[in-house]
């Protein structure tokens, strides 16, 4: 349905009548599916930054429809900004996947009105860097029906690409999205997902993996390991998988969650035409 964008015309005309310092609500008025309003601040010598951000589903591959702002009293010049901010991007934001699907509204800016002053770049950008990464983990555990936040973290890549990709198809797999989901060590959907990645280095006998800190692969192949206690250590609401493919140094780690009955719940009620 298109927007009716006379009636958003007549609320542009006032609003800065009804600014305030709650991001909270601005957080809540940008809201689609999400259940609640996202929104961080941090201090970083003297200035502050603080992130707004929605994102529930449809979040692939890049964004999709987040949509994340970012506010800050430190003065930098623009160039400086967006140098920061894609770099921070990369590693959080792009690395969130909640359902593989993608939308047309994704948006992640960043806005400075210098009124702090200058800030030592690389403390601003480590905080900056820290702060997308939460907003991601709050974003991923907020997926459609999730009940799980699931990182997979890649390590002994080939390539960062390698790294990347295998991480993004363990949190895409919808196998793995619902062993997290009902809790069964099923050691084949991880080996399956990383397996699927035809275009990336992968050595079966130098492949390990870990859930949560137990290992469950070994060169390859399934490890004996005690039944009961990974399936209480995939209850917890923060699942960790691990892959070490063992032919390289390159590192990443994605970000997503499990997928359940509400997350058909609600998109089998979502009506847009």
């Amino acid at each position: 349905m298109r927007l009716p964008i006379e009636k958003i015309e007549r609320g542009l005309r006032g609003i800065a009548a009804e600014l305030q310092d709650d991001p909270l609500i601005g957080a809540a008025g940008i809201m689609t599916t999400d259940s609640h309003p996202k929104a961080l601040s941090a201090s970083v010598n003297g200035a502050t930054i603080t992130w707004v951000a929605k994102g529930s589903g449809m979040i692939a591959p890049t964004m999709a429809t987040m949509l994340a702002y970012v506010f800050t009293d430190a003065r930098f010049e623009p160039r400086a900004l967006d140098r920061m901010l894609r770099r921070a991007v990369h590693g959080s934001f792009n690395m969130l996947s909640v359902d593989t699907d993608t939308s047309t509204s994704d948006t992640c800016a960043i806005l400075a009105n210098g009124h702090a002053g200058d800030v030592a770049e690389r403390a601003f950008e480590e905080t900056l860097n820290a702060g997308c990464v939460r907003m991601t983990e709050i974003l991923a555990r907020d997926g459609e029906g999730a009940t799980h936040l699931l990182r997979a973290t890649v390590r002994a890549a080939a390539t960062d690409d390698d790294a990347r990709k295998v991480a993004k198809s363990l949190v895409d797999s919808p196998l793995v999205k619902t062993m997290v989901h009902g809790a069964d060590p099923n050691v084949g959907r991880l080996l399956m997902a990383v397996g699927k990645c035809f275009d990336c280095t992968i050595r079966p006998e130098t492949t390990d993996a870990w859930i949560n800190g137990h290992q469950v692969v070994r060169a390859g192949a399934h490890l004996e390991f005690d039944d009961a206690t990974v399936r209480e250590a995939l209850r917890t609401e923060v699942v960790d998988l691990e892959v070490s493919l063992g032919v390289g140094n390159a590192e990443a780690r994605a970000y997503g969650c499990d997928l359940t009955k509400g997350y058909i719940d609600e998109n089998a009620a979502y009506y847009s035409s």
